[in-house]
């Protein structure tokens, strides 16, 4: 009798993408864009809608029912998000660049910063906000959110205070991750502090973890797409 051979596993061919918090699809392209040409992938971007954390989730779920296994990824609240999704359905990897925080977001910085964030949009507006934003942060961050900030308005207040309630996955969660879980981490971000990254990286049963500074990642944002894909090729 000959020998039964193993089912051919279909090759993942989209990379889907979530941006962080006050961010979107713009700066998606510019930081998982290189990363997803190079591995053959092509990315769809997601834009935040106004249902920010199940708006994501149905994105992917309706991707995921036309296109075969999925790379998913994201930034921030966006690597959450996509971790998130891929305990629950069959993907072909997860791309976490700059994990902010697990389980309770009552004690994370990313957390506190987006509700502070939403209190100001609402009591000071937004231009004021942005000047505020802009005169604490490097010059890089400051054009960039002032960007993003703008793009989004008025939906962004409502962004960031959902963000804030997000109860992200914990470490029991991602324990029971099937997928390979690439992370990349800034070593001096206190947002996103790299201790997230790399206790994401301890629980999964299949995970890489790749370190940045915010220099790098702000001055090329491909920089954090790039280290998610090696992690990745290395764990496929």
């Amino acid at each position: 009798m000959p020998a039964t051979r193993p089912p051919v596993r279909p090759v993942a061919q989209k990379l889907v993408a979530i941006p962080g918090t006050g961010s979107d699809a713009d700066f998606v392209r510019r930081a998982f864009g290189p990363a997803a040409a190079r591995c053959g992938l092509t990315l769809v971007a997601l834009e935040p809608s106004t249902d920010l954390v199940d708006g994501h989730l149905r994105r992917l779920d309706e991707m995921a029912a036309t296109s075969g296994p999925l790379v998913v990824g994201g930034v921030s609240i966006g690597a959450a998000i996509a971790l998130a999704w891929a305990l629950n359905h069959d993907c072909a990897g997860v791309w976490a660049a700059l994990p902010a925080w697990s389980g309770d977001p009552a004690k994370a910085p990313g957390a506190a910063g987006a509700a502070a964030t939403a209190a100001a949009l609402a009591r000071d507006g937004l231009e004021t906000t942005i000047a505020a934003m802009a005169a604490s942060s490097p010059p890089w961050l400051a054009t960039e959110l002032s960007r993003s900030w703008r793009a989004l308005h008025p939906a962004l207040g409502g962004h960031l205070t959902q963000a804030a309630q997000f109860h992200g996955p914990t470490m029991t969660e991602i324990s029971t991750l099937s997928a390979p879980l690439a992370v990349t981490a800034a070593v001096d971000d206190p947002v996103h502090p790299l201790a997230v990254g790399r206790s994401w990286v301890r629980a999964a049963p299949r995970a890489v973890l790749n370190e940045v500074t915010l220099d790098e990642w702000g001055n090329d944002p491909s920089t954090l797409g790039l280290r998610c894909a090696r992690g990745w090729q290395t764990l496929r």
